[in-house]
Protein backbone atom coordinates (compact mmCIF):
# COMPACT_ATOMS: atom_id res chain seq x y z
CA UNK A 1 0.00 0.00 0.00
CA UNK A 2 1.20 3.75 -0.69
CA UNK A 3 -0.02 5.43 2.69
CA UNK A 4 1.03 8.50 2.68
CA UNK A 5 3.63 8.48 0.23
CA UNK A 6 1.73 11.14 -1.97
CA UNK A 7 4.63 13.50 -2.63
CA UNK A 8 8.38 13.15 -4.10
CA UNK A 9 11.20 12.57 -1.97
CA UNK A 10 13.34 13.68 -4.69
CA UNK A 11 16.53 11.62 -3.08
CA UNK A 12 17.02 14.63 -0.45
CA UNK A 13 16.36 15.71 3.27
CA UNK A 14 13.35 17.49 4.38
CA UNK A 15 15.33 20.87 4.85
CA UNK A 16 16.91 19.98 1.72
CA UNK A 17 13.61 19.27 -0.26
CA UNK A 18 12.35 22.45 1.39
CA UNK A 19 15.03 24.82 0.25
CA UNK A 20 15.06 23.61 -3.21
CA UNK A 21 10.94 23.69 -3.43
CA UNK A 22 11.36 27.44 -2.02
CA UNK A 23 14.08 28.00 -4.68
CA UNK A 24 11.91 27.02 -7.62
CA UNK A 25 8.92 28.53 -6.83
CA UNK A 26 10.52 32.15 -6.10
CA UNK A 27 12.19 31.55 -9.71
CA UNK A 28 8.96 30.74 -11.39
CA UNK A 29 7.24 33.84 -9.80
CA UNK A 30 10.54 36.17 -11.15
CA UNK A 31 10.94 34.45 -14.76
CA UNK A 32 7.46 33.22 -15.36
CA UNK A 33 8.97 30.07 -17.09
CA UNK A 34 11.97 27.71 -15.68
CA UNK A 35 13.07 24.31 -16.86
CA UNK A 36 13.92 21.92 -14.75
CA UNK A 37 13.31 18.14 -14.36
CA UNK A 38 10.13 16.24 -14.68
CA UNK A 39 9.64 15.63 -10.86
CA UNK A 40 11.03 18.64 -9.69
CA UNK A 41 8.24 20.57 -11.81
CA UNK A 42 5.33 18.31 -10.57
CA UNK A 43 6.55 19.07 -7.06
CA UNK A 44 7.31 22.66 -7.52
CA UNK A 45 4.09 22.89 -9.32
CA UNK A 46 1.91 22.44 -6.03
CA UNK A 47 3.92 25.02 -3.75
CA UNK A 48 3.67 27.55 -6.69
CA UNK A 49 -0.13 27.17 -7.07
CA UNK A 50 -0.78 27.32 -3.62
CA UNK A 51 1.37 30.23 -3.55
CA UNK A 52 -0.91 32.35 -5.77
CA UNK A 53 -4.48 30.75 -4.49
CA UNK A 54 -2.86 32.81 -0.63
CA UNK A 55 -1.94 35.71 -3.24
CA UNK A 56 -5.45 35.79 -4.60
CA UNK A 57 -6.69 36.58 -1.07
CA UNK A 58 -5.05 39.58 -0.38
CA UNK A 59 -4.95 40.15 2.91
CA UNK A 60 -2.61 40.94 4.92
CA UNK A 61 -1.97 37.50 6.88
CA UNK A 62 -1.81 35.59 3.26
CA UNK A 63 0.80 38.01 2.32
CA UNK A 64 2.81 36.98 5.71
CA UNK A 65 2.45 33.26 5.19
CA UNK A 66 3.89 33.95 1.46
CA UNK A 67 6.62 35.71 3.07
CA UNK A 68 7.57 32.95 4.73
CA UNK A 69 8.32 30.61 2.05
CA UNK A 70 9.03 32.83 -1.15
CA UNK A 71 12.44 34.56 -1.12
CA UNK A 72 12.56 38.15 -1.76
CA UNK A 73 10.07 41.11 -1.30
CA UNK A 74 9.77 41.98 -4.88
CA UNK A 75 8.77 38.74 -5.70
CA UNK A 76 6.45 38.82 -3.07
CA UNK A 77 5.14 42.07 -4.49
CA UNK A 78 5.45 40.81 -7.89
CA UNK A 79 3.22 37.79 -6.89
CA UNK A 80 0.21 39.84 -5.37
CA UNK A 81 0.24 43.04 -7.63
CA UNK A 82 0.89 41.56 -10.55
CA UNK A 83 0.08 37.48 -10.98
CA UNK A 84 -2.39 37.20 -8.60
CA UNK A 85 -5.24 39.71 -10.63
CA UNK A 86 -4.32 37.14 -13.87
CA UNK A 87 -6.22 34.54 -12.33
CA UNK A 88 -9.04 36.36 -10.61
CA UNK A 89 -11.69 34.16 -12.90
CA UNK A 90 -9.70 30.88 -12.86
CA UNK A 91 -10.16 28.14 -10.29
CA UNK A 92 -6.80 26.37 -10.29
CA UNK A 93 -4.53 25.21 -13.05
CA UNK A 94 -1.98 28.22 -12.97
CA UNK A 95 0.63 26.53 -14.72
CA UNK A 96 1.52 24.35 -17.35
CA UNK A 97 4.43 21.72 -17.30
CA UNK A 98 5.66 20.77 -21.03
CA UNK A 99 8.41 18.12 -21.64
CA UNK A 100 11.32 19.00 -23.67
CA UNK A 101 13.43 15.97 -23.95
CA UNK A 102 16.50 14.65 -21.99
CA UNK A 103 19.42 16.62 -20.83
CA UNK A 104 23.01 15.48 -21.77
CA UNK A 105 24.80 13.95 -19.02
CA UNK A 106 22.98 11.60 -16.71
CA UNK A 107 19.62 12.04 -19.91
CA UNK A 108 17.35 13.16 -17.11
CA UNK A 109 13.57 14.10 -18.46
CA UNK A 110 13.48 17.74 -18.00
CA UNK A 111 10.70 19.91 -18.86
CA UNK A 112 8.83 23.74 -18.49
CA UNK A 113 7.45 25.16 -15.92
CA UNK A 114 5.43 28.06 -16.40
CA UNK A 115 2.68 30.23 -15.49
CA UNK A 116 -0.58 29.73 -17.71
CA UNK A 117 -1.49 32.99 -19.55
CA UNK A 118 -4.74 33.36 -21.59
CA UNK A 119 -4.76 34.79 -24.85
CA UNK A 120 -6.39 38.09 -24.12
CA UNK A 121 -3.47 38.62 -21.16
CA UNK A 122 -1.20 38.06 -23.37
CA UNK A 123 -2.24 40.48 -26.06
CA UNK A 124 -2.35 42.73 -23.10
CA UNK A 125 0.89 42.39 -21.80
CA UNK A 126 2.09 42.83 -25.56
CA UNK A 127 0.50 45.96 -25.81
CA UNK A 128 1.61 47.27 -22.58
CA UNK A 129 5.62 46.47 -23.61
CA UNK A 130 5.00 48.40 -26.40
CA UNK A 131 3.59 51.63 -25.15
CA UNK A 132 6.61 51.24 -22.46
CA UNK A 133 9.21 50.67 -25.43
CA UNK A 134 7.69 53.49 -27.15
CA UNK A 135 7.68 55.50 -24.22
CA UNK A 136 11.15 55.28 -23.25
CA UNK A 137 12.59 56.04 -26.90
CA UNK A 138 10.33 59.52 -26.49
CA UNK A 139 11.73 60.41 -23.19
CA UNK A 140 15.24 59.45 -24.65
CA UNK A 141 15.36 60.82 -28.31
CA UNK A 142 15.85 64.41 -27.02
CA UNK A 143 18.47 63.83 -25.22
CA UNK A 144 22.46 63.81 -26.08
CA UNK A 145 24.97 61.17 -25.41
CA UNK A 146 27.11 62.19 -22.62
CA UNK A 147 30.35 61.87 -24.87
CA UNK A 148 29.25 63.54 -27.46
CA UNK A 149 28.28 67.01 -25.02
CA UNK A 150 31.65 66.07 -23.47
CA UNK A 151 33.39 66.01 -26.82
CA UNK A 152 32.01 69.61 -27.74
CA UNK A 153 32.75 70.77 -24.24
CA UNK A 154 36.33 70.05 -25.31
CA UNK A 155 36.24 71.37 -28.31
CA UNK A 156 34.85 74.55 -27.94
CA UNK A 157 35.37 75.03 -24.55
CA UNK A 158 33.97 76.15 -21.66
CA UNK A 159 31.70 79.29 -23.13
CA UNK A 160 31.91 77.64 -26.59
CA UNK A 161 34.36 79.81 -27.86
CA UNK A 162 37.02 78.20 -29.89
CA UNK A 163 40.83 77.57 -28.09
CA UNK A 164 43.80 79.95 -29.09
CA UNK A 165 45.48 78.97 -31.70
CA UNK A 166 42.64 78.73 -34.41
CA UNK A 167 41.39 75.22 -33.70
CA UNK A 168 45.88 74.23 -33.83
CA UNK A 169 46.94 71.33 -32.18
CA UNK A 170 49.99 71.90 -29.95
CA UNK A 171 52.88 71.02 -30.73
CA UNK A 172 54.04 67.69 -29.39
CA UNK A 173 57.49 67.31 -27.78
CA UNK A 174 59.87 65.11 -29.97
CA UNK A 175 61.51 62.38 -28.26
CA UNK A 176 65.15 61.16 -29.07
CA UNK A 177 64.84 57.68 -30.49
CA UNK A 178 65.68 54.97 -27.91
CA UNK A 179 68.63 53.08 -28.56
CA UNK A 180 68.61 49.80 -29.93
CA UNK A 181 68.77 46.48 -27.82
CA UNK A 182 72.46 45.99 -29.53
CA UNK A 183 73.66 49.62 -28.55
CA UNK A 184 72.87 49.03 -25.07
CA UNK A 185 74.49 45.72 -24.36
CA UNK A 186 77.56 47.67 -26.66
CA UNK A 187 77.13 50.14 -24.08
CA UNK A 188 77.99 49.81 -20.52
CA UNK A 189 76.98 51.44 -17.36
CA UNK A 190 78.11 55.26 -18.06
CA UNK A 191 76.95 55.19 -21.51
CA UNK A 192 80.15 54.21 -22.69
CA UNK A 193 81.17 51.51 -25.19
CA UNK A 194 82.31 48.50 -22.61
CA UNK A 195 85.48 48.06 -25.42
CA UNK A 196 86.59 51.14 -25.54
CA UNK A 197 89.95 51.83 -23.70
CA UNK A 198 90.37 53.33 -20.18
CA UNK A 199 93.26 55.51 -20.94
CA UNK A 200 94.45 55.85 -17.07
CA UNK A 201 94.24 52.59 -15.78
CA UNK A 202 96.26 51.68 -19.37
CA UNK A 203 98.57 54.38 -18.41
CA UNK A 204 99.16 53.31 -14.84
CA UNK A 205 99.60 49.57 -15.72
CA UNK A 206 101.95 50.12 -18.24
CA UNK A 207 104.19 52.59 -16.15
CA UNK A 208 104.42 49.63 -13.29
CA UNK A 209 105.63 47.02 -15.70
CA UNK A 210 108.38 49.11 -17.09
CA UNK A 211 107.03 50.16 -20.67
Amino acid sequence: MRHRKDHRKLSRTREHRKALLRNLTTSLIQHERIETTVAKAKEARRMAERMITFAKRGDVAARRHVSRFVHGDDVVRKLFDTVAPWYADRNGGYTRIIKVGRRLGDAGQTALLELVKSPELKERLRKEAEERAKADRAATKGKKPAKEVKSAEGATGEKGAAPAGEGEAPARKERAPKPSRGDRLRRGKGGAPKNAPHGGTRARQRGKSGD
